[in-house]
């Protein structure tokens, strides 16, 4: 499926200022994944992130429910990668030239992701080198599920 670069939100000029980082909108669009994914950032300050994507067919499992079938996992794991990357980002003193890399993704699955997926990323720990979040990914049926990153951090600032 090909999405328009239109469709991929990247929010309002709130969010913006609250990050200090107005490039994050362009970032999302310029990322070929992450804008097929139709990622939204809705919320982006220090040390926390919120991003969306919404319900699409193509992102289902086919496993024969009543009504829309699950997310399949692997978004589910990739919005929380990449709400803790950006949570992690904005502890940087440039968001924009921030350079990070996952060492460590674990994603415990609660329930069938349904529907549009909410991810809300929070900074446990950003230090010199690592940074470590806690993500929870909410959809339709409530908390699908919970995940924990460890990350790389190369600082220069």
């Amino acid at each position: 499926m090909q999405r328009d670069s239109d469709e991929t939100s990247t929010g309002g000029s709130d969010a913006d200022e609250e990050a200090d980082w107005p490039e994050w909108g362009d970032f999302v669009e310029r990322h070929g994944y992450l804008s097929w994914l139709g990622v939204s950032v809705e919320h982006l300050e220090d040390g926390r992130a919120i991003l969306s994507i919404e319900r699409d067919e193509d992102f289902e499992n086919p496993v024969g429910n009543d009504g829309h079938d699950p997310v399949h996992g692997g978004i589910v794991a990739t919005l929380i990668d990449t709400s803790s990357a950006f949570a992690l980002r904005s502890t940087f003193e440039d968001p924009d030239r921030a350079r990070l890399t996952t060492v460590d993704l674990n994603v415990s699955y609660l329930r069938p992701a349904l529907g549009d997926l909410r991810a809300e990323a929070e900074v446990i720990r950003a230090g010199r080198t690592t940074g470590v979040t806690d993500v929870s990914v909410v959809g339709d049926a409530g908390e699908a599920a919970v995940g924990r990153t460890t990350y790389r951090l190369f600082r220069t600032d």
